[in-house]
């Protein structure tokens, strides 16, 4: 019995528009609790973290989609749009709570940039983020042709490496969250990237 076929015929009927939603939704939902003491005793500090670890698992399900698709018959294109700009809002969300409620003073800022190698892994992943986020439209699509704007947004997998080690760095010791995480999109980008280098090898032999 092919489970995915009924999966996919009920996803056909849910608008990509809806993620939008239920996205800054639960972003807001998050401010809200920090604002009203539902994050403990650190709101600033648990606001930050929560938001950076749902772009990050946002950023997993982005590259879930295309083997999900190849090995389990699972299609979930039309949500790829969605999904890589809601990655980016929530950590432009964790950023800027870093930057204007944490830290707040400039000076500060840029040493913690330079001297924190977590944090200069996590604003090299973000600054990765910023042109994939701007091209994520059908016009520059059209304008930068299929090849080129597919080849910019292979830089989707350098942020995703980043930010699974802005996150590794990020805590004391050895966590298992973290490695969980590393994990998950170290073998997401095997399985996408595997079978494109098989394919070259074998085009090259022929």
């Amino acid at each position: 019995m092919d489970i995915a076929a009924p999966l996919n015929t009920a996803l056909r009927k849910v608008p990509a528009w809806t993620l939008y939603i239920v996205g800054a939704a639960y972003a807001a939902w998050l401010f809200y609790l920090g604002l009203t003491g539902g994050l403990g005793v650190e709101p600033i500090k648990a606001l930050e973290h929560a938001y950076g670890l749902v772009g990050l698992q946002l950023m997993i399900a982005g590259l879930a989609i295309t083997p999900l698709r190849k090995y389990a018959g699972l299609n979930l294109l039309k949500f790829r749009r969605a999904i890589g700009l809601l990655t980016f809002f929530f950590i432009l969300a964790h950023l800027l709570v870093w930057l204007v409620l944490d830290v707040q003073v400039l000076s500060e800022i840029w040493r913690d940039i330079v001297k924190r190698t977590y944090i200069t892994v996590g604003m090299a992943g973000f600054v990765l983020m910023l042109p994939l986020a701007i091209t994520s439209n059908n016009m520059s699509l059209r304008k930068m042709g299929a090849a080129s704007w597919r080849k910019l947004h292979k830089l989707t997998y350098v942020a995703a490496l980043l930010g699974a080690l802005h996150f590794l760095w990020l805590v004391k010791g050895l966590q298992m969250e973290p490695i969980l995480y590393t994990a998950a999109i170290v073998v997401l980008l095997v399985l996408r990237v595997t079978p494109k280098l098989a394919q070259r090898t074998a085009a090259r032999t022929a």
